[in-house]
């Protein structure tokens, strides 16, 4: 297994498109619509033959040459040879049923807007995905939104379980300032999976100038140097007056195909041991750190977020990262009660090894001293397969000193078992392709359920 292919996108509108054309779109597999146009049509069908005996009932005894007579003659289509009649009214009825049925969408679909798509292939795409398989995501940073980007196009069962031990830029004067959990990867995650407009994304990532007095970006006091999207959610948690609910609603307002949970409900702080034995403290400091022995996490007895363990109980699929491996992934990993339900999980749990080295925490790194450190801080069990990168052949970015991770694949026998696929962007050596990345764990996830659902169906 080394390549997939990328999910087939959506058709382009058809301008010139046949109504018969549109209508027949509508009545394809997988729209949910013509189910409930049978139950329509049974239903007309009784009222039709309620009438049928009414009027057989009212006409029964009259004579066939009194008006009245006469009226029923020509309603039930006398004229006409009687093996005529039924194919007459079939072909009536159903015309008339298609032009009201064809004219009732029209009518429905009129105050929508014009989109890029056609309403039609929205409604399959949305009805699709949410037949996906359920795929929580754990980590943070940069690694996790790229990832979510490629698993919403193949599913909308996805749970995105962000860390809160950020404590640097807007996230860390938020927390200062308000005491609010950081919210940084929250609202890159929100971005991710929000199913709205372009414009409604990019007003979610604007940052607030943070250079007050420059030309042409005047700064504004408060706000200088904030990402709109952290003042976003740092806003519905006043409102509502608690941050767990303040995130559900940023979900809400920006249409998450999916849903972002923080891993815990408070804010996390992030500690490490250096090999020279020293100790650091915050997560910003430690990301620049070389010689990382452990970290841990304060408080230590924190609790989880109840969404986020029902969503890992209830999982097809289980990701850990990608994302920095100490300051990112591990204190998510951490986190007792997250620890627990990656044990007791039934999904197949998955870690998506970096493609690159990070300056300072994982500088030098193979994967094998990767996995080394997620087994030296008790989660290496936590992980039945590693997807990593075997493409080594994608552009290098000037002037970036990181270097692509060296794979050191563990022998057969060894768990958990490595996965090698070309995951990588081709224009960027250092990142992770969304598409790519997300084809490889669906395959993984449809594979597991696979062999299941044979067995399902022998013992039924």
């Amino acid at each position: 297994m080394s390549r997939y292919e990328r999910p087939m996108p959506l058709r382009p509108a058809r301008g010139h498109e046949s109504r018969a054309s549109r209508l027949r779109r509508w009545m394809r597999p997988g729209i949910g619509i013509k189910r409930w146009l049978a139950v329509v049509f049974l239903g007309e069908l009784v009222l039709a033959l309620a009438g049928a005996l009414i009027i057989r009932n009212v006409f029964r005894d009259a004579s066939p040459d009194s008006p009245a007579g006469q009226l029923f003659d020509l309603v039930s289509l006398q004229f006409l040879p009687l093996a005529l009649r039924p194919l007459v009214v079939i072909v009536i009825g159903g015309g008339v049923f298609l032009y009201g049925s064809w004219r009732l969408l029209n009518v429905l679909l009129e105050p929508f807007p014009a989109r890029t798509e056609p309403l039609v292939e929205l409604i399959y795409q949305k009805r699709s995905l949410a037949r996906g398989p359920r795929i929580v995501a754990i980590g943070g940073g940069t690694g996790l939104s790229v990832l979510l980007r490629g698993l919403k196009e193949m599913t909308s069962n996805i749970t995105a379980v962000v860390t809160v031990a950020d404590d640097g830029g807007s996230s860390g004067m938020l927390r200062q300032e308000l005491g609010l959990p950081p919210v940084g990867d929250l609202r890159n995650c929100i971005a991710a999976l929000a199913d709205a407009e372009p414009a409604m994304t990019r007003l979610l990532q604007y940052r607030f100038p943070s250079e007050p007095g420059t030309p042409g970006e005047p700064g504004l006091a408060g706000v200088s140097g904030h990402a709109f999207g952290n003042l976003l959610i740092a806003a519905l948690s006043d409102i509502e007056g608690d941050f767990e609910e303040g995130v559900r609603q940023s979900n809400r307002v920006l249409a998450v195909r999916g849903q972002v949970v923080p891993v815990a409900p408070v804010a996390l702080t992030l500690h490490a041991e250096l090999a020279d034995g020293r100790s650091l403290e915050g997560q910003s400091v430690i990301a620049r750190a070389r010689g990382i022995r452990r970290v841990w996490i304060t408080p230590q007895a924190v609790s989880a977020c109840d969404e986020a363990i029902d969503a890992i109980a209830g999982a097809d699929l289980i990701v850990l990262g990608p994302g920095s491996l100490y300051t990112s992934l591990l204190p998510s990993l951490l986190v007792p009660r997250i620890r627990a339900a990656l044990e007791a999980a039934t999904g197949l749990r998955v870690y998506v090894a970096n493609v690159a080295t990070q300056i300072g925490e994982t500088e030098g790194y193979t994967l094998g001293e990767h996995l080394a450190a997620l087994n030296a801080h008790g989660v290496g069990g936590l992980i039945d397969t590693v997807v990593a990168n075997d493409h080594l052949g994608a552009r290098a970015v000037p002037g970036d000193q990181s270097e692509s991770v060296s794979i050191d694949v563990p022998s057969a026998d060894q768990r958990p078992a490595v996965v090698l696929a070309d995951v990588v962007d081709d224009d960027n050596a250092h990142l992770h392709d969304s598409h790519k990345l997300a084809a490889v764990l669906v395959h993984l996830a449809e594979e597991r359920a696979a062999p299941r659902a044979h067995v399902v169906a022998r013992t039924a």
